[in-house]
């Protein structure tokens, strides 16, 4: 799950992958965008763990084999990101409603995880931040 903010060309990555190859990996195609200047990668790398990968690979099929997600799943890059660290759950990323925030976060919790945070945005909110920063 990785986020990227732009100031003046500045780019800064933010988020977590699990290898370290992912990280510098993404930090080269940035740098190649025409007009930016600069990057500073501060993606972090999730621990090694078996636990937190199959965690990660159950959470994920439970939401994504859901029927309320299945267009979802069908996208090229599906919206909603299971990050584990260390058997604690963030869900991340973009759902249409409500509703598909509210179910993800009731899906991901059935698991065993020490906690499951719920940071899922809906696209109204996402449209609302992105209309605040522009008018600023």
């Amino acid at each position: 799950s990785i986020s990227a903010s732009v100031d003046q060309g500045r780019v800064v990555l933010t988020g977590w992958v699990t290898m370290p190859y992912k990280r510098d990996d993404i930090d080269k195609r940035v740098k190649k965008v025409d007009g930016v200047a600069a990057v500073d990668n501060k993606i972090q790398v999730l621990p090694v763990s078996i636990f937190d990968d199959e965690l990660r690979y159950r959470i994920a099929r439970a939401i994504y084999g859901h029927s309320l997600f299945w267009n979802y799943a069908n996208m090229a890059n599906p919206p909603i990101h299971v990050v584990v660290n260390r058997g604690h759950v963030t869900l991340e990323g973009v759902v249409q409603s409500n509703v598909d925030r509210m179910v993800a976060r009731s899906l991901a919790s059935g698991f065993g995880a020490f906690d499951v945070k719920n940071a899922l945005k809906t696209d109204a909110e996402v449209r609302e931040a992105l209309e605040g920063k522009s008018s600023n």
